[in-house]
């Protein structure tokens, strides 16, 4: 399994929203193709088809529990990064 499909499956799995690196799940969003800006700490992720904006922080090299959980809801709810999206 390719690096990019293991932090997919760990956000998914949803045992360890405390030990995802901030910058491969910014990465991942980009490459779900969400559009990032970025004000200070924090980074805004959107995406024309999907209605929920994404605000994320780092918690120093790590990304937040409850903005993980929220990326998860919003994979699934959207159903974002399946085997028919080329992105991933």
């Amino acid at each position: 399994m390719a690096r990019r499909d293991k932090i997919l499956y760990q956000i998914l799995r949803g045992t360890s929203d405390a030990n995802i690196p901030f910058m491969e799940l910014c990465h991942l969003l980009r490459r779900l193709s969400f559009d990032e800006r970025i004000r200070g700490s924090h980074h805004i992720f959107t995406k024309e088809s999907v209605e929920d904006i994404l605000n994320l922080q780092p918690d120093r090299e790590k990304a937040k529990p409850y903005q993980v959980k929220q990326v998860r809801n919003v994979i699934l709810k959207y159903k974002l990064g399946g085997e028919e999206d080329d992105s991933i």
